[in-house]
Formats: structure tokens, C-alpha cells, sequence
């Protein structure tokens, strides 16, 4: 492993944090509590990269070592000890340069994703009900906390819409990448003469912003209405009307929180929601202001179709952008997105650094 160079350069990680430790040592450091706290938070982060880093590092050089020990003297049980130990290190260094393609400023962040099924009924909702479950596996495998801010079951099948939050470092990093329409191409289980059907859901994802993000919202803007909450299959049936949904009149932007028994909570989840869904439609719009400005021709929307899914006549998942695929079809609805989110994220780095 190379200390310095291409993505990792240990000499300017230990200079950020040598920085960082000097500023803590002014006066006036604490004068700004909130500030403080940042990049107190911000100095542990680097840390915690140099010190993984490090530990990666003497793994792969202790590996080394007893794989020269062996090819000097064969050891049946040194062996089984290098076999035994290689998977592990091997899927730390896989997670590790993943992680160090994250370096987007909200990419450390919990994340909203959303699932909205398109047009087509019963089929597209089933096919939304499938991404969620999809979602919640790969959620679950990565150990980040998931709540079901909002779910509206179909009305024979699937959903009408869900929204997560899904709470872990580097929610937001890992998951933007599945932003986009996915494709699902399969024989249909609701068609009696067994026809082959093409159904789509649309999958969106945003940082949860922390206090530190203003965006204005005014008041008079808002429509607010309340509803009984309902969860999955009719669960957490509430008599009383403590879910929320808020509706953005300038913007049509609507979210709904159901996920606290009060609704004042709920009230809260949703501003934040909006919040979000704001901030990201002020940075879209920046977005396309600087592709026109560069004369690029960059489609910037939710329109575009990221991902199909084929189950019939043949088995295979392929990202449009990337152009990764496989065939274990089953394996990626298990929740084995990590290959498509890694594609994409060396897939972004190379378009932001063109050779």
C-alpha cells in the first residue's frame, strides 16, 4: 500500500490534523461552541481515517510477511492461519478504498432515500416494494439504523411510496449513487397469461442536513395536514391523527412523516425533510446553470434511467452510467449493491479528473 498519492496521501492527512490539534489550542477556540464542535468532529474524522489507514497497513504488511515465511519453509499451520485471515483483510481494503472515494461535503451524512413506482398499477408497485426491500437488506448488512419516516401501501401490492431515513456514517456517501429511475424488466406475477413486463421506480436520495445549513422557509409558504398513520400490512394503526404532511406551495414539494407516535415529531421529521428536498433543488439549479455556462450537456434531473434489472428471458442488473453488470440477480435484490455503488463512485472521480 502507497502512503502517499492517488487517493490516500498520509504526509497531508497528518498535516490537516497537526493544523487542527493547533487550532484547539487558541484562547478563543470554544468562543463559538457549535464551530467548535465541528471540527472537533472533523479533526476525529481524520484521525479515524489515519488511524484505519495504519491498521490496513500493518494487516496487509503482517500478510506479506507470513506469506514469505511460507515460500521459504511450507507450515500446514501458517497456512490455515494466512487463509484464514486474507478474506477479512481482503474486504477491509475493498471498504477502505471505497470509503476514501467519499469526499463529497455532505457524503459523511445520515440520508433520505425515497422509492415513488411509476406508472403501471400493481406491477410497478410491487416493483417499489422490492427496491425497498432491497434497500433495507443492504441498510441492515452495513449496520446503519433505518426508520420508516413514511409508507403508503398499494392498494393490491407494493407501495405507493416509502421514505427512509437511514442513519450511519457515510449514509449520504454510499447511497447518492442510486439516485435515478431503475428499470425492472420480468414476467409478471399479476399477469395471468405470463407476459413478459417492463416496470419503473423512481429512487431519490438527499443528506439530512445538520443546523449548520440555513434554508429560508416562510411560514405562509406551508400547508400543513395531518393524518392517522398507518405502517406496513395496516401495523402502528394510530386513532389519533399524529402524522404529518406538509405540503411547499411555491414548489409542489410535499413530505410526510408518520414514524412518531407524536405530532409534533412527526411535524419535525418533515420540516427536515423539506428542508433537504429544498437545499438539493437550489443545488440542482446551480447545477444546470454551471453545465450551461460550460456549454456541457449533462441531463441534471430525475428523469434519467441509472439501472435495469432483467429477469426474463435472461438474468442480469446493469448500471447505464458505469456499465458494470452482473448476472446474480438474486445476490443485488439480497442487498449487494457495493460493486454498482463502487463502479459509480470510480466512475464520478473519473469524471471530475479527465485525463
Amino acid at each position: 500500500m502507497h502512503a502517499s498519492g492517488g487517493l490516500f496521501d498520509l504526509d497531508a492527512l497528518n498535516e490537516s490534523i497537526a493544523q487542527g490539534e493547533n487550532e484547539m489550542t487558541a484562547p478563543d477556540f470554544w468562543d463559538d461552541n457549535q464551530r467548535a464542535q465541528e471540527k472537533v468532529a472533523a479533526l476525529n474524522e481524520l484521525k479515524k481515517r489515519r488511524d484505519n489507514f495504519l491498521t490496513l497497513q500493518d494487516q496487509v504488511e503482517e500478510l506479506a510477511l507470513t506469506a514469505e515465511m511460507l515460500q521459504a519453509e511450507p507450515d500446514p499451520e501458517l497456512k490455515a492461519e494466512l487463509d484464514d485471515n486474507f478474506p477479512g483483510v481482503q474486504e477491509h481494503l475493498r471498504a477502505y478504498r471505497l470509503e476514501q472515494l467519499l469526499d463529497g461535503p455532505y457524503d459523511q451524512s445520515d440520508a433520505i432515500l425515497e422509492i415513488h413506482p411509476g406508472a403501471g398499477g400493481t406491477e410497478a408497485q410491487d416493483w417499489g416494494e422490492m427496491l425497498l426491500r432491497m434497500y433495507m437488506r443492504w441498510a441492515n448488512q452495513h449496520g446503519f439504523a433505518v426508520e420508516t419516516a413514511n409508507y403508503e401501501a398499494g392498494e393490491e401490492a407494493g407501495i405507493k411510496s416509502v421514505t427512509l431515513l437511514i442513519k450511519g456514517h457515510n449514509a449520504y456517501g454510499y447511497l447518492h449513487p442510486e439516485k435515478g429511475v431503475h428499470r425492472l424488466v420480468r414476467i409478471s406475477p399479476f399477469d395471468s397469461a405470463a407476459r413478459r413486463h417492463t416496470s419503473f421506480a423512481s429512487v431519490d436520495v438527499m443528506p439530512i442536513l445538520d443546523e449548520s445549513i440555513e434554508v429560508e422557509i416562510d411560514p405562509s409558504d406551508l400547508r400543513v395536514d395531518t393524518f392517522r398513520a398507518s405502517g406496513a400490512g395496516g401495523q402502528h394503526i394510530n386513532k389519533t391523527e399524529s402524522a404529518v404532511r406538509i405540503t411547499h406551495l411555491p414548489t409542489g414539494i410535499v413530505t410526510s412523516s408518520q414514524a412518531e407516535r407524536s405530532q409534533l415529531q412527526n411535524r419535525i421529521t418533515a420540516m427536515n425533510m423539506l428542508k433537504s428536498k429544498l437545499y438539493e433543488l437550489e443545488e440542482e439549479k446551480k447545477a444546470k446553470e454551471r453545465a450551461q455556462i460550460e456549454g456541457e450537456q449533462k441531463e441534471i434531473g430525475w428523469g434519467s434511467q441509472i439501472r435495469s434489472y432483467v429477469f426474463h428471458p435472461y438474468t442480469l442488473v446493469k448500471d447505464a452510467r458505469t456499465g458494470y453488470e452482473t448476472h446474480d440477480v438474486v445476490g443485488v435484490m439480497d442487498g449487494d449493491l457495493d460493486p454498482f455503488i463502487n463502479a459509480y463512485l470510480q466512475w464520478n472521480l473519473a469524471q471530475k479528473n479527465p485525463r
